[in-house]
């Protein structure tokens, strides 16, 4: 392919070329700022959700123009590895650990011929930003720990909700699920992690922010010193209220999330959640997206057709962060796009509108 031209500003949803020409193919990303440099970290799509390929790599210094770094984590031809050719690797997200030196991937990860029933995550690391990422495990977090929130009736409950060991259904909002002890279930083996995010707090301290209980709540588990696992301490959010694609970021000393519905590949509806505590309690603020519907594109109520991913700060403009959301094509994932749009923060709350193209000017001097 020819080298693209030159970009300098943001086209939300339109195809974003490498400087091969290629399109970008990170879905499902999240972006690392380090040493002056991005780095984009994605699901290499091909036609299907599986993994055939492993987690791509781009790097920029604009954050407009992206350099194809190659595959930061492959896939193995090992029968039965945790990462063999045709598992489901998905949302990697990398964060740079101060005391080790080292950068420390994770990504929900489902098994090879075990559909999503897995619900695992993956741990890489590398000593350089870009990789190559060294596989290091998979795991169900926190076996046998009970959340920082857990109620005496849930402990009491654990021998009612072990009935449902070897039980799995399909992960969105259903009536006969809505009240089911899935924290129970899953006590002893661990929690399901599936879409998820990581998040470095300003004391250093790192969370991983994932789907858990068959969809139905969100939990929030910090990690080790050394980020590959987690401490200990966790806690529920949303109990039964079904979020997944969470992206997490703190503004103004309070903490803020994206995420969505469960419904799939098909787009729906944006939430808005804040907390003064990383631990919560957490209150959902409603849709965050407000402009019209453009010409030919989904609307607000759907999230302009988009999913989020990433919630981005824009290194060296306090207060500037990108909102990023995928919009996928499951017909042919490899071509699905990149909807990048600036947070407006107004009346204690921020709201996401449509830009048809925009730059980094949008955040002032």
């Amino acid at each position: 392919m020819n080298s693209a031209a030159p970009r300098s500003c943001f086209l939300p949803d339109e195809p974003w070329p490498d400087d091969q020409g290629n399109h970008i193919n990170a879905h499902g990303g999240g972006i690392l700022h380090h040493a002056g440099v991005y780095y984009w970290f994605g699901e290499h799509k091909e036609d299907g959700d599986t993994a055939e390929v492993g987690v791509h790599v781009y790097s920029s210094t604009d954050l407009y123009n992206w350099t194809d770094r190659g595959i930061a984590l492959a896939v193995v031809e090992t029968p039965g590895h945790d990462i063999e050719r045709g598992c489901i690797i998905e949302r990697p997200k990398v964060i740079f650990n101060p005391p080790t030196g080292k950068f420390v991937m994770w990504f929900h990860l489902e098994l090879k011929g075990h559909g999503r029933k897995a619900a695992r995550s993956g741990v890489a690391v590398s000593d350089s930003p870009a990789g190559p990422f060294r596989y290091l495990h998979s795991l169900r977090p926190n076996p046998g720990v009970w959340p920082l929130n857990v109620t005496p009736a849930q402990i009491a409950a654990l021998p009612e909700g072990q009935k449902l060991v070897g039980t799995a259904f399909w992960g969105s909002p259903h009536p006969d699920r809505a009240k089911m002890n899935f924290l129970g279930r899953d006590f002893h083996s661990g929690q399901m992690a599936k879409d998820m995010t990581l998040f470095v707090d300003d004391d250093g301290a790192a969370y991983h922010v994932y789907s858990s209980e068959e969809n139905s709540t969100l939990h929030l588990a910090r990690l080790s010193a050394d980020f590959t696992t987690h401490d200990g301490a966790w806690t529920r959010a949303f109990p039964y209220l079904w979020h997944e694609a969470p992206a997490l970021f703190k503004h103004a000393g309070r903490y803020w999330m994206l995420s969505s519905h469960c419904t799939g590949w098909n787009p729906n509806t944006a939430r808005l959640s804040v907390a003064d505590s990383i631990w919560g309690p957490w209150r959902e603020l409603g849709n965050p997206c407000t402009s019209p519907a453009p010409a030919g594109r989904l609307g607000p109520e759907l999230t302009f057709g988009g999913q989020s991913t990433h919630v981005l700060p824009v290194h060296g403009k306090p207060g500037a962060f990108i909102a990023m959301f995928d919009t996928w094509r499951p017909e042919a994932h490899r071509t699905g796009g990149y909807l990048w749009l600036p947070l407006r923060f107004e009346n204690d709350r921020f709201t996401l509108e449509w830009l048809e193209r925009w730059d980094l000017s949008v955040f002032g001097a």
